[in-house]
């Protein structure tokens, strides 16, 4: 609800301001032309991210989705001891780290709500940490390919879209570090409260 706030004010502003400097048609003709950018954008993308939801199906009839979900595991039961011994829980959290990592981040999306809402099962109301530790997870996913971002550098006329690899590679791993460490800091301060 706040944000329909933000953007109603911005839109407001922008006519006020426009209509103070007699700017107003620049204002119009800034809304029309963003609008018809952000459709083709839209549209652009849509055909992009429909490849690769293919590709993510063919790599699931091919068990390649499985294996990687599979490789995930031992971390994963580290990370999450305690939704691991749920095998329903594992699986959907295993598939969500693996989407996450292919760039999937629509793909896994779904996965990641299943994974949370299982695991807030047993929760009471308040997130357990290894609930937040998932949303971290899933926020700060490391991604070989980040296919989204990809996406949206090709519609924008990129010739060579992934040439950012490294960098996402450096980042995403630093992020996926700094979140578990901060998961972890958070988690040790709060036992230390409760005890």
């Amino acid at each position: 609800m706040a944000m329909t706030w933000v953007w109603t004010g911005m839109v407001v502003l922008s006519l006020l301001f426009g209509m103070v400097s007699g700017n107003l048609d620049a204002v119009a003709n800034a809304a029309l032309e963003g609008a018809r950018s952000a459709v083709d954008l839209s549209i652009s993308m849509a055909g992009i991210l429909c490849l690769w939801s293919g590709v993510m199906e063919i790599m699931n009839a091919c068990g390649i989705s499985a294996g990687l979900a599979k490789a995930f595991r031992p971390l994963l039961r580290r990370l999450l001891p305690d939704a691991s011994r749920d095998r329903e829980t594992l699986a959907a959290v295993s598939a969500n780290v693996s989407a996450n990592l292919l760039g999937l981040g629509n793909a896994a999306t779904p996965l990641g709500i299943q994974a949370a809402r299982r695991m807030a099962q047993g929760c009471g109301g308040t997130a357990s940490d290894e609930l937040c530790l998932l949303v971290v997870l899933n926020t700060a996913s490391i991604q070989l390919l980040p296919t989204t971002v990809a996406s949206v550098r090709a519609a924008a006329g990129s010739r060579t879209p992934f040439d950012i690899l490294p960098a996402v590679w450096l980042t995403s791993v630093l992020s996926v570090a700094a979140g578990l460490l901060t998961a972890w800091l958070f988690s040790r301060r709060r036992g230390r409260r409760t005890a």
